[in-house]
């Protein structure tokens, strides 16, 4: 009686360690669940963290220039992205590539300016201009995008040449992004007759023409070519520190040219 008492004893103890057991084994499968369905979480908003920072990556300049791409009144050439001027019939033909904070091609405009100008009025001579924004990424800053975006407005406006001589002719230095600031563009546009209406105003303060400065930016970046000023003459390049030229040259090929 007492062995039969004592097994049974054993028996219950033993049924109900092993219920213990069974319960701590589920406690621990339902601890290891919950534990990975928060790391599966907290991962997957690391994730979105992380793919908003790479989305966002540039952020301003990014902003700056994701619009709708649309191309200045006028605009010619491969993907409409070079403006025009002079005569369209002209036999010479004048290529220039250049950003309004780039101190050489300030050079090479206030050097040729009149002799170009002279050139295109007697229908001797058709430029065309291809606006990019290197010193923006090399000297941090914004004044090449905002400046081009602005010329690009004058376009629209019929005002490109005077608007464009007017940037060469008040270029800040190359570390002073002056033309990060709109306010400074809209009052170089008071120098130019007409310009400065709200239609303007609204263009340069909206960046209207900035993903079009953007695509004209990359295109020239695989281009091939040197960089500002790019200068081709019926496409030959005639400008730049291995290849001197004076107005007075410049006009002498372009009158050769002109003779075929």
């Amino acid at each position: 009686m007492n062995q039969k008492s004592n097994d049974a004893k054993r028996s219950a103890r033993e049924r109900l360690q092993e219920q213990r057991q069974r319960e701590e084994s589920r406690a621990k499968r339902k601890r290891t669940l919950i534990a990975g369905v928060v790391v599966v979480a907290v991962l997957g908003a690391g994730g979105g963290i992380a793919a908003l920072v790479a989305s966002s990556g540039g952020g301003k300049d990014n902003k700056q220039t994701s619009g709708p791409l649309v191309a200045p009144r006028g605009a010619a050439g491969k993907d409409n992205l070079a403006i025009p001027v002079g005569n369209s019939a002209a036999k010479a033909s004048l290529v220039v590539y250049e950003d309004f904070r780039c101190p050489a091609c300030a050079q090479f405009e206030n050097g040729f300016r009149d002799t170009i100008h002279d050139l295109e009025a007697k229908g001797k001579l058709k430029s065309e201009y291809h606006l990019v924004t290197l010193i923006d990424k090399n000297i941090p800053g914004s004044g090449s995008l905002h400046a081009a975006n602005a010329a690009a407005c004058a376009q629209d406006a019929g005002k490109f040449t005077a608007y464009h001589d007017e940037l060469y002719r008040n270029q800040p230095p190359e570390t002073d992004d002056a033309f990060g600031k709109k306010s400074r563009l809209l009052e170089l546009a008071d120098k130019v007759s007409g310009l400065n209406t709200p239609t303007f105003r609204k263009c340069v303060e909206d960046g209207t023409h900035n993903s079009w400065v953007q695509k004209s930016q990359d295109t020239f970046s695989t281009s091939g070519l040197p960089g500002t000023p790019t200068v081709l003459l019926n496409g030959k390049s005639i400008y730049g520190p291995t290849t001197p030229l004076t107005p007075q040259k410049f006009r002498e090929m372009v009158e050769a040219a002109q003779k075929g």
